[in-house]
């Protein structure tokens, strides 16, 4: 795999990472953690009392994205639908914080997304979500087009990251797609149900195994992909980039190219953030230049890195570098 990809090629595109600027439209959320211990049941009800020892707020969706842009070095402003409220505060100022516009963000009449899990014994009790995910009304939709334009200026690469949390409705979806397309800027799609066929026009779509087959009501078979340009085709974008877990993925071109990209983690010990780091590395190496293989590759070696760590992770370029040479060590014998 990494023939396709020489050592002098990877450091050149991840030192690229540092002039791109890439343009985050979707669904962010705020992640809180409260960890404690359990030591008795409610007298109340049959549950667990949990005493909390400590609380940790995490970036979420689209904004994990950010966060993972910004670890490569790169700029980014995200456009996203937040409330204003004490949740909503918190997220602005974690993006302030990472170097992300915070001015891209839309405020708006809605509680922002907060998903808080609660954990004792590293195990998680219970998860609690305050959203409201439903589609944007229309002035709403109107001030996020507008951010998008201004989050644009600059910008070389454009991320749609679909939560279902009703940022991306299709004006948005298709709006976004046309205004990166006059600016010749490529545009890396992670979807999820709710608009799936709405994408045309995209330079990388990333759903994973489920998505797709969920997608399509049937079955994906890897081991005959004659099936997939057909899908490709109906999807109408430039490449498919299949995610599947300790498989790796599956990169399918509209030339009728598939090229197998096998995983390169050494240990897995979540999976969570996994797709957002991919998804931050696609858009990235695809604004420096990539082709959407050397892309792909790169960010499989950035995916091999996250899993290894606990929870949602960023992964820098060195860590990038140094997964790359030991998978050549333990492949050939020799670094590349």
């Amino acid at each position: 795999m990494p023939s396709s990809l020489p050592r002098e090629r990877l450091l050149a595109l991840l030192s690229a990472a540092a002039t791109q600027r890439v343009a985050i439209v979707g669904d962010a959320m705020l992640d809180v953690y409260l960890r404690g211990d359990v030591d008795r049941i409610s007298p109340e009800a049959p549950v667990p009392v949990v005493r909390v020892r400590e609380r940790k707020d995490a970036l979420g969706g689209a904004a994990n994205v950010a966060q993972n842009v910004a670890a490569l070095g790169a700029g980014c402003a995200l456009v996203a639908a937040v409330g204003g409220d004490v949740a909503g505060d918190r997220l602005r100022e974690m993006l302030r914080a990472i170097g992300a516009d915070p001015d891209a963000v839309v405020p708006v009449a809605r509680p922002t997304t907060t998903k808080t899990r609660v954990l004792a014994r590293s195990q998680q009790v219970v998860r609690f979500d305050e959203e409201d995910d439903s589609d944007l009304p229309a002035s709403d939709v109107d001030r996020v087009l507008a951010a998008i334009g201004r989050a644009m200026e600059g910008a070389t690469a454009v991320v749609l990251e679909d939560y279902n949390k009703g940022v991306l409705v299709p004006r948005v979806i298709t709006e976004t797609i046309r205004m990166a397309g006059e600016r010749g800027l490529p545009v890396v799609v992670d979807p999820k149900y709710r608009n799936f066929f709405v994408y045309r026009g995209a330079t990388v779509f990333k759903p994973n195994r489920r998505e797709l087959e969920a997608a399509l009501g049937a079955a994906v078979d890897l081991a005959h992909p004659e099936a997939l340009p057909a899908t490709l085709a109906r999807l109408g974008v430039e490449h498919l980039l299949l995610t599947l877990g300790e498989q790796g993925m599956a990169l399918i071109s509209a030339d009728g190219t598939t090229v197998r990209v096998p995983t390169t983690a050494r240990e897995v010990y979540d999976v969570v953030g996994a797709g957002d780091t991919v998804t931050a590395y696609l858009a990235v190496m695809l604004g420096a230049g990539a082709t959407a293989r050397e892309a792909a590759i790169v960010a499989n070696f950035a995916a091999g890195v996250e899993v290894a760590k606990l929870g949602a992770a960023t992964v820098s370029p060195e860590e990038v570098v140094e997964a790359y040479d030991h998978y050549l060590s333990t492949q050939h014998g020799v670094h590349s």
